[in-house]
């Protein structure tokens, strides 16, 4: 793969999860996107929403896998699926592929213990998830997307452990409020403090569009090509924190507790988008509750 390839303006695909809920997958504890694996019933459900974000525009999909981590199967019962749902995700972008040769796959390595929060375990712990995941998913793959992650040990070993692999990757940090990731490092620490040699980009993940726009400055200065996964929750940082309001849940889906923006339409989002598009980002996406409508409108400012 061209390590060059988003220096040019290019559109990722929209929020997996949310969609799929949204398109009638029931939830599963806190499985999420995982239960579109796990149960056969959703495949096709998988299958039609990368479809239609393809159509809409996307040039990269995302492996449905940000809660096919160990942790979260775990969770739920069903750590004992973790080979299968991990080549499952693989095989159905695969299929996306099959009908669309030119697109490109990311493989999604999530944070691998809670969600939008720093993971202090010990590096061996860290890895050894890290290292699990990423090689069952490395034969479906053009590159890899760390997507989401809250500090720069989770990307130091995620790094160390996709090396082997010498295939390109794709930053995504995460910050929920201000200009600093969970762990209080600010997002040009991962580029100044990791020795990267097959770094494609950097973007902010799952991050709102007025708190992109106020680190916009810092990221659009670090000499990379970098770029966004906005999102249209209402807010990433419930007290006391995702997991514990998660596992609450009456109903399953995140949005009960982060809530959803409806002013955010496409053509909301595409306002943003112009405007950090002509501030020097490159890497166009969505992440949760932007649609395929969003990635279309996306895709128009090409």
């Amino acid at each position: 793969m061209d390590l060059d390839f988003f220096k040019r303006t290019r559109i990722l695909d929209g929020g997996m999860g949310q969609e799929l809920l949204a398109r009638g997958m029931e939830p599963n504890g806190t499985l999420w996107s995982a239960n579109a694996l796990l149960q056969e019933k959703y495949h096709k459900l998988l299958l039609n929403t990368h479809l239609d974000f393809i159509k809409a525009g996307a040039e990269v999909i995302v492996t449905t896998t940000f809660t096919t981590r160990k942790v979260r199967l775990r969770d739920n019962g069903v750590e004992d699926k973790f080979d299968y749902l991990n080549k499952k995700a693989g095989e159905i972008a695969m299929e996306a592929k099959k009908l669309f040769p030119n697109i490109l796959i990311a493989g999604g390595l999530p944070p691998q213990y809670l969600t939008y929060e720093a993971d202090t375990r010990s590096d061996n712990n860290i890895k050894d998830d890290f290292c699990s995941q990423a090689e069952l998913l490395n034969p479906y793959i053009d590159f890899f997307y760390l997507d989401v992650l809250s500090s720069v040990k989770e990307f130091r070993i995620a790094i160390e452990c996709i090396k082997k692999f010498d295939k390109p990757y794709l930053l995504g940090a995460h910050i929920s409020e201000g200009t600093k990731m969970p762990s209080g490092e600010k997002i040009s620490d991962v580029i100044n403090n990791i020795n990267h040699q097959k770094l494609l980009g950097i973007i902010l993940s799952c991050i709102s569009p007025e708190n992109y726009e106020l680190n916009l400055n810092e990221i659009k200065n670090l000499g990379v090509p970098f770029g966004f996964k906005l999102n249209a929750f209402i807010k990433t940082n419930p007290k006391p924190n995702y997991t514990d309001n998660y596992q609450k849940s009456k109903t399953g889906n995140p949005n009960e507790f982060l809530g959803v923006r409806e002013d955010l339409t496409p053509e909301k989002m595409s306002k943003f988008a112009k405007k950090f598009k002509e501030a020097g980002a490159t890497i166009l996406g969505g992440c949760c509750e932007t649609r395929p409508s969003h990635i279309k409108a996306l895709s128009n400012l090409v």
